[in-house]
């Protein structure tokens, strides 16, 4: 199976550039009520994604930070805790399965790393629970219940 068919592409993902500062990555999270979002660089290349934990870590460390303060740190000084790992475009179903058990969402980029969108875990895992046979199972239980 082609990887494509879960792709939510970039055109309708939220993301951040390199140069954008904490500031606006806490603002773009918060609009968009990400968690997670991912970094690019000036050339559309994905080079990371951000999560509220490292933002929250980056605040404790600088105990005196406030919303103004963070106009002035770049987002790429943010320590990240966590890499999420991105997957090729022509990746096999089983490799994105298994990188997506471990992360909430999966960036996917072209043959050059430039970022094309991502493959949400909940999309996986909805084909997989319809494909599996237990979706209609749930429906047949329910009609039997409701006809009782």
């Amino acid at each position: 199976m082609n990887i494509l068919f879960f792709i939510t592409p970039k055109s309708e993902v939220a993301y951040i550039n390199e140069e954008f500062t904490l500031r606006q990555t806490i603002e773009k999270m918060e609009f968009h009520r990400y968690t997670a979002i991912p970094l690019l660089n000036h050339r559309g290349m994905y080079i990371g994604t951000i999560t509220e934990g490292d933002i929250l870590r980056c605040i404790k460390e600088r105990c005196d930070l406030n919303l103004h303060d963070a106009e002035d740190i770049p987002i790429v000084e943010v320590k990240r805790r966590w890499h999420y790992e991105s997957v090729n475009i022509n990746c096999n179903i089983e490799d994105l399965v298994t990188v997506s058990m471990k992360q909430n969402f999966v960036p996917v980029v072209d043959d050059e790393g430039v970022f094309i969108g991502i493959i949400r875990r909940k999309d996986i895992i909805q084909y997989c629970y319809e494909k599996s046979g237990l979706k209609d199972a749930e429906r047949k239980k329910s009609r039997e219940i409701v006809n009782v």
